[in-house]
């Protein structure tokens, strides 16, 4: 099979530095770290970027997809607006104050980022079925995504959750399967069906596919950079119900 990740070259363990060939495998196996992408970025110029369509895919050449990935069937997320909070830095006594406001986003929430990387990467490893474990969020941006690249969608949440949570996911068909459980043993569950028969050609946006995945949110750090006029905010403040969020925001600074 060949793949094509553009500018990505191999996975490296962020705990040791180990390195390993691209494919569906998310932790090292010398010390258990999370795996996530490396790269060889080449040259890159603002004007590229600039130049690009007003979504995520505007710095391809900073992630790990294809450089024909605008031209393919997804949900184009990202470039979402900038908002000058002045009102709010008034009353918190802050000069110049911005939000990022994601909820421009197609399912309205940031994993539409990710999940857009995830589908790239499912693609790559000719994988039919998008699935996670989910509580909510996660769910509608999986079942949207792959119903727009035409994969099957399979999303797997706690039996007790919030009706209001998982109607966007119903929306877009697939299927969705409450398991009696925590969240944590739904994502258990994920994870022991890689490798199992039955999760043959399945790709787990959050297990298999995440060192993919998890780069989406590095395109928030882009967009923030872009909009400030090409410079970098004195502070962040970076909400972490997605922990990984936090440090794909400081990769992608660092990147940049």
């Amino acid at each position: 099979m060949s793949l094509d990740f553009g500018p990505a070259v191999a996975l490296s363990c962020r705990e040791c530095g180990a390195r390993y060939p691209l494919g569906p495998s998310f932790a090292c196996q010398e010390c258990f770290g999370p795996l996530e992408a490396a790269y060889d970025f080449g040259e890159v110029t603002r004007a590229e970027i600039e130049s690009g369509p007003a979504n995520i895919w505007r710095y391809r050449s900073l992630l790990p997809v294809p450089v024909d990935v605008a031209s393919k069937p997804n949900m184009n997320p990202g470039w979402t607006k900038l908002v000058k909070a002045g009102n709010l830095g008034r009353a918190l006594g802050i000069k110049s104050l911005y939000v990022k406001d994601d909820s421009g986003n197609p399912t309205h929430s940031f994993k539409d980022r990710v999940v857009a990387m995830a589908v790239e990467a499912a693609r790559n490893f000719g994988f039919h079925t998008l699935s996670c474990s989910s509580t909510g969020n996660l769910a509608g941006a999986v079942t949207a995504a792959a119903a727009r690249a035409g994969l099957d969608a399979c999303v797997f949440i706690p039996a007790n959750l919030e009706k209001a949570k998982i109607a966007m996911a119903r929306v877009f068909g697939g299927r969705l399967i409450g398991i009696d459980g925590t969240y944590d043993e739904v994502n258990r569950f994920c994870s022991e069906l890689i490798g199992d028969p039955m999760g043959d050609k399945w790709g787990f946006v959050n297990v298999n596919l995440r060192p993919y995945y998890a780069e989406g949110s590095k395109t928030l750090a882009y967009e923030i950079a872009e909009q400030l006029g090409w410079r970098l905010p004195e502070q962040i403040i970076i909400p972490i119900a997605s922990g990984s969020q936090l440090t794909k925001i400081d990769k992608g600074f660092k990147e940049l």
